[in-house]
């Protein structure tokens, strides 16, 4: 039995985290998928049942799961500078709890949704690349703080890598990379950082183990670069944590739109899957928001928990059929296409997985 936790969170994340478990449902009986969930509080929700953004009650039941779905967390509710207690902590910690360091984001620019990106079609065709970010270390996680001295505020945020947490990582981009087109572009800032350095020749000790994997680095700023001017170039890209959450909310645009933005999180735990875009608090309730990243973060948690890449595959493909059909929701609606709400579109994906 497969035992699985659902954090609605906050928002559309109630609204998509339903119908993620409508297409798990519409899958059990055809591949045979023996599970159960329960239901847990995190982010702005469970602060204002418990206090806490992520109340020990969450904590007991993702420890006892084999696999976290999560909705989205925050709003402007639990927003505001005077905030001691918010949503993203909850973030944060669940990170932490299930130990989960490599955060894996895949951008594909759907043939369907060329319209919607603000590149020329040419320059986006064939873009399909994995982003493998690490998520427990680095500026996020290090040491920080304020201090005054002779009257100057300064504040502090400390990067701090050790070689354990860079190799593990990228044993991870190399053994993903195998499955995809091997190909993998290390990203860091070896000119300037000292952990950047430590990090490329970590990367050179591993890429030994990987004979059949072409490697090359690039510099953060480069990369950025690059993903504008030729983003078909990538497979999979690795890098530290900041550098990691910079380049695949920008590597984001190239999708369309983040409503078809998938996500896993890997570590020592039961992994945790999620959709990139964030709570919408401002379309939350209407029936508006776009289900199919939630739907596709589904079939990574088939494909990377479950160990079933053929229902994988038949969730992505209903989704492809789907929006050949033409059905697109608010976020990627374009005239001459049908308008369609958040239920109606799981509706499709389930009619077309039938």
């Amino acid at each position: 039995m497969f035992r699985l936790a659902c954090l609605p969170g906050d928002g559309i994340g109630q609204e998509v985290t339903t119908q993620a478990l409508r297409v798990l449902a519409a899958l059990k009986i055809k591949y045979n998928l023996d599970y159960t969930y329960r239901t847990g509080l995190i982010g702005g929700s469970a602060i204002d049942e418990t206090g806490e953004p992520f109340p020990r009650e969450t904590k007991e039941l993702v420890a006892q799961s084999d696999a976290v779905f999560l909705g989205a967390v925050g709003g402007l509710k639990w927003d505001g500078p005077e905030k001691k207690v918010r949503p993203e902590q909850g973030l944060l910690a669940i990170r932490k709890e299930l130990r989960l360091y490599a955060n894996l984001r895949p951008v594909k620019c759907w043939p369907q949704l060329m319209e919607q990106a603000p590149f020329k079609k040419e320059r986006i065709a064939e873009v399909d690349l994995l982003i493998v970010r690490e998520l427990t270390g680095g500026a996020y996680f290090g040491a920080r703080g304020t201090e005054t001295i002779a009257g100057e505020t300064r504040a502090f945020d400390t990067i701090a890598y050790s070689d354990k947490e860079i190799r593990r990582l990228v044993k991870i981009a190399f053994e993903l990379a195998r499955q995809r087109r091997k190909k993998v572009t290390s990203v860091d800032k070896a000119n300037i950082l000292d952990t950047s350095r430590l990090w490329r020749k970590i990367v050179l000790e591993e890429a030994v183990n990987y004979p059949d994997i072409s490697l090359n680095h690039l510099y953060v700023d480069n990369c950025a670069m690059q993903l504008c001017l030729n983003p078909s170039q990538f497979d999979v890209l690795v890098t530290e944590n900041t550098f990691g959450d910079i380049l695949s909310d920008q590597a984001s645009v190239l999708g369309g739109s983040l409503g078809m933005l998938p996500s896993a999180s890997l570590g020592e735990g039961p992994a945790l899957y999620e959709p990139v875009h964030g709570s919408a608090p401002d379309i939350a309730g209407q029936d508006l928001a776009n289900p199919l990243a939630a739907i596709l973060s589904v079939a990574m948690m088939l494909r990377l928990s479950w160990q079933q890449p053929e229902a994988a595959i038949a969730v992505e493909r209903a989704v492809e059929r789907v929006l050949n059909r033409g059905l697109r929701t608010a976020d990627l609606w374009l005239p001459n296409y049908i308008r369609v709400g958040t239920s109606a579109m799981t509706d499709a994906v389930i009619a077309e997985l039938s």
